[in-house]
């Protein structure tokens, strides 16, 4: 018995992730063939809507300053669907493991965090592949400031999290919502300026559209692609971060609050 050495707490949780990571990433990429071929084809089929659109209203262009429209709208389109991510695959993270919180050491807020990481990894490779086939059409898709762009895009993930956090707990305990949350992510894609620019709007429309943490996400990220990009006036990265550690915060002290309920059936 003295031989045996006792796992610390960190080696157990370690172990209990990489466990539901590959769990999760084998369903997510093998279990449906048509699984990367949607993830590619979603942006791409989008993009291409929204330049048919472009023909009809070639003045939306003009109001993007010191940045192309396309690569414009396809780094704030895949910076949203980051986001998007939290509100749409959290929903059922907790209820796709319920058999596995048989054991102690797994955790609801645990396929939570393997589930939003793993998410979070395919946009990133997602995102990779859009900038190599841009770069082989001629687009403007290189980040000018890797860095900036790098931690822009972490801090977009890091929001999907706290969205993923919260929206989990309140679609355990009140399903109704999750409909609710869905309806909503298409005009939140309208309103965080993903399709069109927000600077040709009055000003007392943009200052509420401003309280949104999304906008202030994407036009950060563009600015890492495009570094004389003109954002929208009030973008603020303290902002931005307030929310993202809030949303966390709140998200984790939920779990941990409502832990015993999300285990049950």
């Amino acid at each position: 018995m003295s031989n045996l050495q006792t796992r610390t707490p960190w080696q157990v949780t370690r172990s209990v992730w990489f466990a539901m990571f590959m769990r999760e990433a084998v369903s997510r990429t093998m279990a449906n063939r048509m699984g990367w071929f949607w993830m590619i084809f979603e942006p791409v089929a989008f993009v291409t809507i929204m330049i048919l659109i472009r023909t009809q209203l070639r003045g939306a262009s003009r109001l993007i300053i010191n940045a192309e429209f396309i690569p414009w709208m396809i780094t704030g389109m895949m910076g949203f669907f980051l986001v998007r991510e939290g509100l749409t695959r959290s929903q059922g993270a907790i209820s796709s493991a319920q058999a596995l919180f048989a054991y102690r050491q797994v955790q609801p807020v645990d396929t939570v965090l393997v589930r939003t990481y793993l998410d979070g990894m395919l946009r990133t490779v997602v995102l990779v592949l859009f900038i190599l086939g841009g770069l082989g059409l001629g687009l403007h898709l290189f980040p000018d400031n890797v860095i900036k762009a790098l931690f822009s895009w972490i801090a977009l993930w890091a929001l999907g999290l706290g969205l993923a956090l919260i929206i989990s707990v309140c679609v355990k305990l009140i399903p109704e919502t999750g409909k609710i949350i869905s309806m909503l992510s298409m005009p939140l894609m309208i309103i965080s300026g993903v399709i069109l620019p927000l600077n040709s709007l009055p000003y007392n429309i943009l200052e509420y559209l401003m309280l949104n943490p999304v906008v202030h996400g994407l036009e950060l990220l563009r600015l890492s692609f495009f570094e004389n990009y003109h954002v929208v006036s009030g973008t603020s990265i303290t902002y931005l971060w307030l929310w993202i550690l809030g949303l966390n915060a709140l998200g984790l002290l939920m779990h941990l609050r409502y832990k015993e309920r999300l285990k049950a059936k």
